[in-house]
Order: structure tokens, then C-alpha cells, then sequence
């Protein structure tokens, strides 16, 4: 028996077909929301049953929360999973399906709301145990001597973090005290116009970190499971680039050092779902710096490394059921390596929509090509430029970077410009090879610094 009978999809591209795949093979029907422009989405042809939301804009049909409650409603749908990015993380939503009568396949709204402002998940951490980056405790007020004296005890250089920013906005790095308040307003000024909050927070720079989250699942009963560490320090612009799991040079007993903080955390909170724990590394300490309650993009290298599908968990725990297997039932398996492929000038990184005119996925042992594109596709302007994820999965990370390699070369996009040629270069890159870089590494790396 399925947990259950149909789930509306609320999201496109490669996450939504992710989706629908878990959904066919536990015998779920599934509904296909889309915009005017996203008809030929591969899993729009492939759902029970589709509905238009609206027009290309993402405000007018993905972030539509009226026309997905009633596309809920006219298709007799249950549940409804959001992926991520668009509404994943919009307690509003969440409450919203609630209300309305329906499931949403995710934490509970005042789980988004609390781990979705940093300064109020930074003190829920705090109070939980988990260890956070040394910071203001709180938001900052315009008392500017308090601001002031607060940096000189964290020591610079400092970080202005917007309270509601993400995806590497609303941030802005201070060396000295002269530059402080000014920083403050325009950090303050650009969340207000970003993101309709100007609280803004400080925390200390650390100047050599690793970006290493920890992925966790929890259901109803009070069980709450960690499935090991990603290393997502390859980044640009705050933006990950190549994602891998495990992480290079973590130790089993730092692994479940860190996994038991998060599982009990996530008791303490009564999180529920998929969830991931997002710290900065640096000098065998973990710093938390947020939390992403839904389920990440780079998910399938835990996938691979565990065995384990965390979708179908995902849908398992929405319905109630209990997590069907114990901390000690998970077991890291070899090392998986994500690329993420973008319709992307791979030196200005600029978008580049078009149409897709051939494209051939590679294969073999330990190769998985998560995406949506096809021939004759065509990529719209109007959302993000991933048009895919390739992950390789081998029994050390020597072996996973090699079938990554052949991977890449035997790749065939055409008609449309990729940032294939940057995975190219990093995966021969003798910095990624050793293992270990910081998230500074990829910018300077780009800057001929590297």
C-alpha cells in the first residue's frame, strides 16, 4: 500500500523528474504543475495528469500558491512535494497546504520559519548544542558603539549577514573598524530591497574554511538518522560547483561527533524530512552557519554512497510512517563526486539558454546523469541555468575522479554553451586532487591565484 495515492509536483526541471521517478516505482500517481513556457518538460509528458499555473515568470506560476492549492484540489492530490528552490522553503506554503487539507512533503511551517531566519537558527543551534561560528548572538541594532565593540571581541575581519538572505546574498566582509557601519547600512540597505527584511547579523570571517553539511532524515516517532558529510567547498560566488560525499580527510570519529549533535538537534526542534546542517571546517572544528529544510541538489552523491533513496524517505515520513532503518543501518560505501552542469559561458558565466540540438548522456559503472534536457529542447531564460547533474560513484575517490574524467569527455551537449569545460579543468586540477580546499580556492582560482 502506498503511502500515497497521488502528489502534485511543485517544481520543474531535473528535481521535478527525480520526483516522479521515486513516486512510479512506490506506485504514487503524480500530478505535473508547469508554466506556459515549461509544456515539454520531460516529466509534464510523463505524469498521470498536468496543469498549467501560469506564465513563464516564476511569480506568476511556480511561487503561484493559489494556483497550486486549487491544482491540488481539481486533481484530487494528497500531498504535494516542492523540491527545492521556488516554495521548498516558504513556511507560508507549508501552512497553507496544511490548512487547506492536504500534506506538504517537508518539516512543519514553524520548523521552515525557525531555521529559515539565521539569527533565530543560529540561537535554536546554541540552545541545542551544535557549535556556531562566534558571532553577535542576535541582530544588530543601531546603537553603532555596541556594533563596534561587538566586532572588536569577535576579532576581524567579520561577516554582515542579511537574517533572511541565502545563496550567498545579502553578505559583506569588514577588515577594520572604519569600514564597520558602513557595511552595516548596506548590508542592511540590500536586504531590505532583497528580501523585505533588513535584520542583519555579524559573525566572525574565518579566513581558510571548508563548506562540509551534514545530511540528516527524521520522522514523527522521534527517531532521527544523520547519513554522513558532503564537502561543498568548490564554490564561486557562494554558488557550489562540484559537490562530493564523503568528505576528504574527515575522520569516523569526527563524522559522528558531528552526526550526533545534528540528530539530536533535530529531536530537540522536532524537525521532520530530509534536512541538511550546513558548517564551516576549519582547524577540525564544525561551525554551524544554517540550515536547509528540504532536500538538497547535491543529494545524489549520498545517495550513492549509502545506498539509500532519500525521496522515497522523504514521501515515507510525510505520510507518518517511521524511518525504516536505524543509524546503525547506514554504512558509507565508497566516494561520489557531483558536477553540476549549467547552460553557462564556463568563463563569464553568463546564462545561456537555447536549444538543445544533440545530446547524448555518458554511461558506464558508477555513472548517473540526473536531468531534463533532451534533443531538441529548448532551455528558457527564465529560471536557473542547471540543466543537470552528473555524479560518478567508485569504490575510493582516486577511482570516482577517473570516472568522472571519462564521464565529461564522452558528454555530447550541443547547441547550447556549458560550463563542461570547467569540470574538465578542475577534475586534472591539482589543488581538487589533493582534496581538502577551501571555498575561497575556486575565485582565486579563476583569478589566476589558485
Amino acid at each position: 500500500m502506498p503511502p500515497f495515492k497521488k502528489i502534485l509536483i511543485a517544481n520543474r526541471g531535473e528535481i521535478a523528474l527525480r520526483i516522479l521517478r521515486a513516486c512510479e516505482a512506490m506506485d504514487i500517481r503524480t500530478v505535473a504543475v508547469h508554466s506556459t513556457v515549461d509544456r515539454n518538460l520531460k516529466h509534464v509528458g510523463m505524469a498521470d495528469e498536468s496543469v498549467c499555473i501560469g506564465p513563464a515568470p516564476a511569480n506568476l506560476s511556480y511561487l503561484n500558491v493559489p494556483a497550486i492549492i486549487a491544482a491540488m484540489e481539481v486533481t484530487d492530490a494528497e500531498a504535494v512535494h516542492p523540491g527545492y528552490g521556488f516554495l521548498a522553503e516558504n513556511a507560508d506554503f507549508a501552512e497553507r497546504v496544511e490548512e487547506s487539507g492536504f500534506t506538504f512533503i517537508g518539516p512543519r511551517a514553524e520548523t521552515i520559519r525557525l531555521m529559515g531566519d539565521k539569527v533565530s537558527a543560529i540561537n535554536a543551534m546554541r540552545q541545542a548544542g551544535v557549535p556556531c561560528v562566534p558571532g553577535s548572538n542576535g541582530p544588530l541594532n543601531d546603537d553603532e558603539r555596541r556594533t563596534l565593540r561587538l566586532a572588536s571581541e569577535i576579532g576581524y575581519p567579520v561577516l554582515i549577514k542579511a537574517a533572511a538572505g541565502g545563496g550567498g546574498r545579502g553578505m559583506r566582509v569588514v577588515h577594520s573598524p572604519e569600514d564597520l557601519i558602513k557595511a552595516v547600512a548596506l548590508t542592511r540597505q540590500e536586504a531590505r530591497s532583497g528580501f523585505g527584511d533588513d535584520t542583519v547579523y555579524m559573525e566572525k570571517y574565518l579566513t581558510n574554511p571548508r563548506h562540509i553539511e551534514i545530511q540528516v532524515l527524521a520522522d514523527s516517532h522521534g527517531n532521527a538518522v544523520h547519513l554522513g558529510e558532503r564537502d561543498c567547498s568548490m564554490q564561486r560566488r557562494h554558488q557550489k560547483v562540484i559537490e562530493e560525499a564523503p568528505a576528504p580527510g574527515i575522520t569516523p570519529e569526527e563524522r559522528d561527533r558531528i552526526g550526533r549533535i545534528c540528530t539530536d538537534a533535530c529531536r530537540r526542534i522536532g524537525y521532520l524530512g530530509a534536512g541538511t546542517f550546513e558548517f564551516l571546517y576549519e582547524n577540525g572544528e564544525f561551525y554551524f552557519i544554517e540550515m536547509n529544510t528540504r532536500i538538497q541538489v547535491e543529494h545524489p552523491v549520498t545517495e550513492c554512497v549509502t545506498g539509500l533513496d532519500l525521496i522515497r524517505a522523504q514521501i515515507q515520513v510525510a505520510a507518518g510512517q517511521a524511518l525504516p532503518f536505524t543509524q546503525k543501518d547506514v554504512v558509507l560505501t565508497g566516494h561520489a563526486i557531483e558536477c553540476r552542469i549549467n547552460a553557462e559561458d564556463p568563463d563569464k558565466f553568463i546564462p545561456q539558454p537555447g536549444t538543445v540540438d544533440a545530446f547524448h548522456a555518458p554511461g558506464g559503472p558508477g555513472i548517473r546523469i540526473d536531468s531534463h534536457i533532451y534533443d531538441g529542447y529548448r532551455i528558457p531564460p527564465n529560471y536557473d541555468s542547471m540543466i543537470g547533474k552528473l555524479i560518478a560513484h567508485a569504490e575510493s575517490r582516486e577511482a570516482a575522479i577517473a570516472r568522472m574524467r571519462v564521464a565529461l569527455d564522452e558528454m555530447v551537449l550541443r547547441g547550447v554553451v556549458t560550463n563542461t569545460a570547467l569540470h574538465q579543468r578542475l577534475l586534472r586540477d591539482s589543488g581538487f586532487l589533493e582534496g581538502g580546499t577551501n571555498i575561497h580556492y575556486l575565485e582565486k582560482l579563476l583569478k589566476g591565484n589558485g
